[in-house]
């Protein structure tokens, strides 16, 4: 970042200051709070999430330093629920996303389920000479969560999920949401969700990296590490297991 661009110290005290009123007008809002789900308490949350973000990025602009705490990020984060207390109807909104990582075991899925119902009729002309085709044609054949479970058979791979449950005072009219289907879907309304994500498995794994790292330092016990190390098979040992297998298999 250029000289010119980058914040001036004033801006950087006036986004310390809206921070300290930010934090007053939250205070005052839990002092006040007239129920678990206060929408002052959530507005006010809002503002000094956004006025603690402000102050963080100005302060890294102008000093190249941050600030010690993090306030958890508002885009994700749901809404107070406002809907029926006792719901009457719900909606299950489902969103999965997949890669097409192997297009010729999607074809070939495809083919072999418009083979059976054609009674072994040759599949040349059929949907499912496509890939667009053959999605069509998988998704038409399995359930949803079937193709979740079996996702690597027809060569897709997994991405981001989300699941939400959403309540209502009255089920819809048939064919009402049809063309818009998660359109009225009302953040306010939402009684759960259940998130999937990559992101996830990559924290945890980063967890669990810095954990053995820890464990298996150069101070720890040499005896635990002779353990670890003695468990593991050269790879001398591995090519003699394999002849030794193969040798048994010509045997019999």
């Amino acid at each position: 970042m250029s000289d010119a661009a980058q914040p001036t110290a004033a801006e950087v005290r006036a986004a310390a200051e809206a921070v300290k009123a930010a934090l007053d007008r939250h205070l005052a809002a839990v002092e006040l709070r007239s129920g678990e789900d206060d929408t002052a308490v959530y507005e006010a949350f809002n503002e000094l999430a956004v006025a603690a973000e402000e102050y963080d990025e100005l302060l890294y602009d102008r000093y190249d330093e941050v600030t010690p705490f993090e306030i958890p990020g508002t885009e994700d984060a749901l809404p107070p629920y406002t809907g029926p207390e006792e719901p009457n109807a719900l909606s299950v909104l489902i969103r999965r996303d997949y890669a097409v990582v192997e297009p010729q075991r999607l074809l070939a899925q495809a083919q072999r389920v418009e083979a059976a119902e054609a009674e072994g009729a040759g599949p040349s002309d059929a949907a499912g000479s496509t890939v667009h085709g053959a999605l069509g044609v998988l998704f038409g054949e399995f359930e949803p969560d079937e193709i979740a479970s079996r996702h690597k058979e027809f060569g897709l791979e997994e991405g981001d999920s989300t699941l939400w449950v959403t309540a209502a005072d009255e089920p819809a009219e048939p064919g009402e949401w049809l063309e818009n289907p998660f359109e009225q879907a009302d953040p306010q309304h939402v009684v759960c969700r259940f998130d999937v994500s990559a992101v996830f498995d990559d924290e945890s794994d980063d967890d669990l990296d810095t954990d053995l790292d820890a464990d298996l330092d150069t101070d720890a016990d040499p005896r635990l590490r002779g353990d670890l190390d003695a468990g593991i098979d050269s790879e001398a040992d591995i090519e003699a297991d394999d002849e030794g297998l193969e040798r048994l298999d010509a045997d019999r």
